[in-house]
């Protein structure tokens, strides 16, 4: 008897590497924003050091339950006043690096959460 999907019905990261993921049969190559109702937006910056308060602003927009933010190749966090947005509208937030938050938006969309994912791809 079988319990579970074996593909999601939410859009999901497949693969991904340095500088790269794959979003079902797409891959991206720039920094991106990637949610569980098939939200697919750009987040423009490069790297880490290119991030303000706006990035952050742009996720609270989207309303999810849960905003992942994969903070590239290594942990890192950004100041806590950038996310006073994500606080205001109750939007629990997470930081990880990129590849772990692929992995915990696929296993959080899979769930059927309204989940968010701003994943950082540094060349």
């Amino acid at each position: 008897m079988k319990f579970q999907h074996d593909r999601p019905d939410t859009q999901s990261v497949t693969a991904y590497g340095p500088g790269w993921i794959n979003v079902d049969a797409d891959r991206i190559t720039t920094s991106v924003v990637v949610g569980s109702r098939g939200e697919r937006q750009g987040w423009h910056c490069a790297r880490f050091e290119d991030l303000t308060p706006a990035h952050f602003e742009q996720l609270a927009l989207l309303q999810p339950e849960v905003a992942i933010f994969g903070s590239g190749n290594r942990l890192r966090f950004v100041p806590p006043a950038w996310l006073k947005p994500l606080v205001d509208r109750q939007i629990g937030m997470e930081t990880m690096d990129t590849q772990a938050a692929c992995r915990t938006y696929n296993i959080l969309a899979g769930e059927g959460r309204h989940v968010v994912a701003a994943l950082l791809l540094e060349n």
